[in-house]
């Protein structure tokens, strides 16, 4: 074993980071062991220097974190501090720097990830980033490396403990939505403003980075089509029992069976019962592959939290640590494929349509019209209502985006229809 240690920068000392410096400490020998040389912790950027934190030296933080990657000694910078700025300017100094980085930041990631792989590619260093989708699953490196060989097809996934949360209290307990979020919040499974969870911002930046692994193609926080689930009710989820389904806030990235083109989305959407992913429970998240050797693979376990994010930290930690003995780099970016990006108006599922109507004879076979015009097949529907009012539910065939959102804009049109309560897609079948 090599006797001199890797040096490590920790930029970020929070929930994650704190975790990510306990664990060097406290298995320290151990790593040692995996990697063949120590690993000293050399410097912990941070914006609060007078805070204690417990286990480090006092001596190592700094709140100059550009300094610190710019030392020339440091082997791999770890980047936990999120965000856009300062955190793409502090990566790429690192690589000018002789550092490789391992990072969680999705959101960057998301954004920017071309550029940061280029940047590692033109200083031969090494950018992972197991992390930034989910947590403690392995995810990552099993889509780049190990089915490297094979042609997926299909990524489906929970990857949003805060809202898979939300929606299973309110499956099971039958609240809303407001009272399962605030039982999230109080649990502390929700930040104080849960916009970018609940509207879906955290979800559309992981589709976009695993449509790009999974594809071979770049794909961009803008290409990804994005809607929350805050207007999910009570009443959504009686409709999901009625099919023998349940709903979830899904990340769905898929190659188009013809014509080579790709799409990534994040969206509620009602799942079968039968489906692995719809037995995801709390605020665990789990990601369904489908590739075209392998078949049907599924990832499952805590994609949040301190211990779970550290422990994805330091394995990619490991791995480049081991990368850097060997005068090597592991894989980088695969864009080669360089396919199109198709927008949501192409995507083609199925659809539950719940409408409010006037309860009197004709109006079953308008909106009937109103679907066959626009070129949507209606697979079942269900009515029912009293006193002038009623309730009308259609479970479309595949249909595209693009034709079901004509179909609805012509149907707010109708006198009859009263209003358009709830559109939800139907996956997994």
């Amino acid at each position: 074993m090599r006797t001199r240690p890797l040096k490590v920068a920790l930029l970020g000392c929070g929930v994650v980071g704190s975790e990510v410096a306990r664990i060097m400490t406290t298995h320290a020998a151990d790593l040692a062991a995996r990697i063949g040389a120590p690993v000293e912790l050399a410097g912990v950027a941070v914006r609060r220097p007078d805070k204690v934190r417990e286990g480090i030296d006092p001596a190592l933080v700094t709140t100059d974190a550009t300094a610190l990657v710019k030392r020339g000694d440091i082997d791999v910078v770890v980047e936990v501090i999120g965000g856009i700025e300062p955190a793409r300017t502090l990566i790429t100094t690192a690589f000018e720097h002789g550092a490789s980085v391992v990072s969680a930041n999705k959101a960057l990631l998301a954004q920017d990830g071309a550029a940061l792989h280029a940047a590692a590619d033109e200083h031969d260093k090494d950018l992972y980033y197991e992390a930034a989708v989910a947590g403690a699953i392995p995810l990552i490196r099993p889509l780049r490396e190990s089915l490297a060989g094979d042609k997926v097809d299909r990524v489906l996934g929970i990857v949003n403990g805060t809202t898979n949360f939300i929606l299973d209290a309110m499956d099971t307990t039958g609240a809303g939505y407001q009272e399962a979020l605030d039982e999230a919040t109080a649990l502390g499974y929700a930040e104080a403003d849960p916009t970018a969870d609940v509207e879906g911002f955290d979800a559309a930046a992981k589709a976009a980075i695993l449509a790009g692994i999974a594809f071979h193609t770049r794909v961009r926080l803008d290409d990804v089509y994005r809607e929350g689930m805050t207007e999910v009710t009570a009443a959504d989820f009686a409709s999901a029992r009625e099919m023998g389904c349940t709903i979830k806030l899904l990340a769905i990235c898929e190659r188009a069976a013809e014509g080579g083109s790709v799409t990534a989305r994040v969206h509620p959407a009602m799942i079968p019962l039968s489906h692995p992913l719809a037995n995801v429970r709390e605020a665990y998240n789990a990601v369904f592959v489908e590739s075209e050797a392998a078949g049907q693979l599924m990832f499952y376990g805590p994609g949040a939290g301190g211990p779970p994010t550290a422990s994805a930290v330091l394995g990619d930690l490991v791995a480049v640590c081991r990368n850097r003995l060997g005068g090597a780099t592991g894989p980088g970016e695969s864009a080669y494929a360089a396919l199109p990006v198709s927008p949501m108006g192409e995507v083609v599922t199925r659809y539950h349509i719940s409408l409010d109507v006037a309860d009197k004879p004709g109006v079953l076979a308008q909106v009937a019209t109103v679907f066959a015009e626009h070129g949507v097949s209606i697979d079942t529907v269900r009515q029912s209502g009293k006193d002038g009012e009623a309730s009308l539910v259609v479970v479309t065939h595949r249909a595209s985006d693009a034709a079901l959102g004509g179909t609805v804009e012509a149907l707010r049109k109708l006198d009859t229809v009263r209003g358009v309560a709830s559109i939800m897609r139907v996956e997994g079948e």
